[in-house]
């Protein structure tokens, strides 16, 4: 039996985040979305009773969904799993395979250390407890880009168990108050992945490409507490802003760093759980969402229409927006698990079990670890109400738009202007011109220097509101230009000659005489409208405040 070596990576960390822009619970209709055919077997989850129901149209028939999620993260190391080889996105095929991953007679796993630990610090993170002793197995099924024909796992005892993940649905007319849910986590076990097969319609034949193959995955478990495509979504955000605060995965979708197989039945409630299918491998927060509600709809569709839901694997397809079937899950596949015979169990410690003059490099201490985990997206998010004063659902939007937060701190730290200020402009204006635009924050034409300055040009009374609208355009069409230049060569300043502003006053006044005899009977709108026809002859560069101060004294002689 192997010796119980662990080797060292090393994992990237960093702050990335988008908002969640999945289905409502209620909604209706076939969406459309995308696929990738990534990770196969079948699914772990059990069905448990329903925690959230979906709540029915009016008149129509009660039904209940049961969402449960395997979810399946890259972990964050230079090297794979149980090999030396390296882990590298879009590598020429095949470049980055060992003898280990390639299967060749002879050659034995070494377990990755860097990967051990990121299971646990993401165990302690997601409030797991965590195992002192965990097992792998080999689970056997045949595929031509798993070389061994099995896949080394932790069927019988994974590294943690028994955890929980909250996360918030923002809820009311205006998305402005947030509920926090709960979904229980089952189980986090470590297992390699498979390799990548490209498929050569054209030619009739498949290409393997063994560069994935090997590489360190977290599969996380999620019990079937979910009710709707939108919970599920908000869950899977939440975990991958958690996996990229600790760093232990980058949970890039687009790259298949995580990946996402839905189980999901429909019910009355107080009758037994309906047949459930699984729609495996979405790998868009966005298409999950539209996944489980189409997939809902369609189980309900069907039987209502008398028919019957099989036990099936689908996938879901991005153009035509609908689940499609793979294969049945009625003639249960064998697995036939068995303990890897060349990997002792995993042993942790922690404080207290330690051994005395353990070499700390062949040991991993459960407390070290919890002492170094950082800052958590919850916490993040309270510290962004406490310290800004803004609403909840704002720290929200903040945190899921990738980039998002790294570039409100940095108008914060450049300009003079209120936190407030800077929220509104960052939420509404800068991230309605990307939604505008479908564009990343890190691809946006404004920076965070630029848009400080014309707050602080905001802040300071140089321009108005109005004005200031319209240098934030100019500053996306990307001509280079500094805010000030912007002002100066379109003359947007605010007029600060308070006797030539007077005096346009008193000709406004005079010729719209009906206006002023409005406003002395005490009609309000009318003097809007003096201000309105003020800022109009100054072409929006008095500052309205100014000239209803001015129009009052005037009107009061």
């Amino acid at each position: 039996m192997a010796a119980p070596v662990l080797r060292w990576g090393s994992g990237a960390r960093r702050w990335a985040f988008a908002r969640v822009d999945g289905g409502s619970c209620h909604r209706r209709g076939a969406p459309t979305g995308s696929t990738s055919n990534r990770i196969r077997g079948q699914s772990s989850v059990a069905q448990q009773p329903l925690h959230t129901a979906q709540k029915p149209r009016k008149g129509e028939h009660k039904w209940a969904a049961v969402v449960g999620l395997e979810i399946h993260a890259q972990i964050s190391s230079n090297s794979k799993l149980f090999s030396g080889s390296q882990v590298r996105f879009s590598a020429p095929p095949n470049s980055l395979v060992s003898f280990f991953d390639a299967s060749l007679p002879g050659t034995l796993p070494v377990l990755n250390r860097r990967c051990v630990e990121a299971a646990v610090m993401t165990g302690l993170a997601l409030n797991c407890h965590i195992n002192k002793k965990s097992l792998f197995d080999r689970k056997h099924y045949f595929y031509a880009d798993l070389p061994a024909g099995y896949q080394i796992t932790q069927q019988r005892l994974p590294i943690a168990v028994n955890g929980s993940l909250i996360y918030g649905i923002c809820a009311g007319k205006k998305q402005s108050q947030v509920i926090p849910k709960t979904v229980r986590i089952k189980q986090i076990q470590l297992e390699q992945d498979s390799g990548k097969s490209l498929h050569d319609d054209l030619r009739s034949q498949t290409l393997i490409d063994l560069n994935r193959a090997g590489v360190g995955l977290l599969e996380v478990v999620l019990e079937p507490d979910m009710s709707c495509g939108e919970e599920a979504a908000t869950a899977v955000r939440e975990l991958q802003l958690i996996l990229q605060a600790l760093g232990t995965s980058q949970a890039n979708m687009a790259e298949g760093q995580l990946r996402v197989d839905a189980n999901i039945s429909v019910h009355h409630p107080g009758e037994p759980l309906g047949v459930r299918t699984e729609v495996k491998n979405l790998n868009s927060i966005r298409f999950l969402a539209k996944a489980i509600d189409y997939e809902i709809q369609r189980q309900i569709s069907e039987l209502e229409n008398g028919g019957e839901i099989l036990n099936e694997t689908r996938s879901f397809h991005h153009k035509l927006g609908c689940t499609m079937s793979m294969r049945d899950k009625e003639g249960k596949q064998d697995y036939r698990f068995m303990p890897e015979p060349n990997l002792p169990p995993l042993v942790l410690y922690d404080a207290t079990s330690l051994p005395a003059g353990a070499d700390p490099q062949q040991v991993i201490n459960i407390d070290q670890i919890r002492e170094t985990l950082p800052e958590l997206p919850s916490v993040t998010r309270e510290k962004l109400v406490q310290q800004y004063g803004m609403l909840l659902e704002h720290s929200f939007t903040l945190l899921n738009e990738v980039g998002l937060l790294e570039f409100f701190q940095n108008v914060i730290k450049e300009t003079r202007a209120e936190p407030k200020r800077v929220t509104s402009w960052v939420l509404n204006t800068f991230l309605g011109y990307l939604k505008q635009q479908n564009l990343a924050v890190s691809e946006s034409p404004v920076t965070p220097s630029a848009l400080a300055e014309l707050l602080d040009l905001l802040d300071s009374r140089t321009i108005s509101s109005s004005a200031a609208k319209q240098v934030f355009d100019e500053l996306w069409k990307r001509e280079g230009k500094t805010p000030r230049q912007i002002v100066s060569e379109k003359q947007l300043e605010l007029m600060q000659d308070q006797g030539a502003l007077e005096q346009l006053c008193h000709s406004v006044m005079e010729a719209h005489p009906q206006v002023v005899m409005d406003v002395k009977k005490g009609n309000p709108r009318a003097v809007n409208k003096l201000i309105g026809l003020v800022r109009k002859a100054t072409q929006s560069r008095a500052d309205p405040v100014m000239i209803k101060e001015l129009l009052e004294k005037k009107l009061s002689l």
